[in-house]
């Protein structure tokens, strides 16, 4: 059986003639294959669209720079503005799921959140203290 690209939850696929007979000595009826999506690891499903979200360090956002960031077939080059706010969503066309209905494909949305590290060194730590403070932010409010 095919099953063909870009079905979704709940698609129902009919096989003619290979379901059970209703009576003996009736032809076979049809068998009716209900379709379940198993969630994807990276990728969430909005219809033909798809959502991933890519952690990416802090200076990316704040200096630019560009990310590999994986798509259906692969993985993509994103460039990152200098100045780019954590929870921005970038769109990939093209990279999402293809429709039943068209030669048409849905995106890939990518939201970027900023990765906090947890284990700095004590120079990171330095610097770190030394930027907020010439950002004007007190760590001690």
């Amino acid at each position: 059986m095919k099953v063909p690209a870009g079905v979704d939850e709940g698609f129902s696929l009919r096989l003619r003639g290979e379901g059970d007979a209703s009576v003996p000595r009736a032809p076979p009826g049809d068998l009716y294959i209900v379709i379940h999506i198993k969630p994807h690891r990276l990728f969430e499903r909005h219809g033909d669209d798809i959502y991933h979200e890519a952690k990416v360090s802090f200076p990316h956002l704040v200096l630019g720079g560009e990310i590999k960031v994986p798509t259906l077939n692969g993985y993509a080059t994103l460039k990152i503005p200098p100045g780019t706010q954590s929870e921005t969503i970038f769109r990939l066309k093209g990279q999402g799921m293809p429709s039943l209905r068209s030669h048409h494909r849905g995106d890939e949305l990518v939201k970027l959140m900023v990765h906090v590290p947890t284990n700095l060194t004590e120079r990171q730590k330095r610097l770190l203290s030394e930027f907020a403070k010439e950002m004007g932010i007190d760590l001690k409010k």
